[in-house]
């Protein structure tokens, strides 16, 4: 955003923070277009910062992601690894569950092996990114199996964020199924 005017400068805040709470009031498929006349500009004005869906939801959850990879790089120095892989896989669960459109953000470009460079920055790409090391101990310290990946665990929390988040208490429902997955996860039960 440097080097833009002022007036585009208070357009993209101002977008954004519509945009945060139309989102966390109704999903991913919030519409640009209420978003735009809640912000007091036009549809073209948001699409010019944020070309795309995806964009916008990026740009909302970004704050959170950063809090989520933070507490990965503190996660990486606990003495038990699964208990810190958890922890962090639940954290992720709870605001994918809290933030409405984050599972549907991680899921609009699903992983893939050949990195692009559009993929890069991506909040799948930095979840990935933080997730892989706390994965790796645990499987290194033999409380996590070896044969499973970064993205298939992303894929099962946000699995289990779409399939709950309409139920009458989604916290409850996404914990429950949440245990039974991990179980098959290693061999200590939690």
């Amino acid at each position: 955003m440097t080097g833009q005017r002022s007036d585009a400068r208070r357009n993209f805040a101002r977008i954004l923070t519509v945009a945060e709470a139309e989102v966390a009031a109704h999903g991913a498929d919030a519409s640009l277009e209420q978003i735009a006349r809640v912000a007091g500009v036009g549809s073209a004005t948001v699409r010019r910062h944020f070309p795309t869906r995806k964009a916008l939801l990026e740009a909302v959850f970004t704050q959170r992601i950063h809090a989520l990879c933070e507490l990965a790089d503190t996660l990486r120095g606990e003495a038990d690894s699964r208990a810190a892989l958890l922890r962090w896989l639940r954290e992720l669960l709870a605001y994918s569950l809290a933030a409405r459109g984050l599972a549907d953000a991680l899921s609009y470009q699903p992983l893939t092996d050949a990195s692009d460079e559009t993929g890069q920055d991506s909040c799948a790409a930095v979840i990935e990114a933080a997730g892989a090391p706390l994965l790796r101990k645990a499987a290194a310290d033999r409380t996590a199996r070896a044969d499973i990946t970064i993205r298939d665990l992303l894929t099962l929390i946000v699995g289990i964020a779409l399939a709950t988040e309409n139920h009458t208490d989604p916290t409850v429902q996404a914990d429950r199924v949440f245990r039974f997955a991990i179980q098959g996860l290693g061999p200590t039960d939690t």
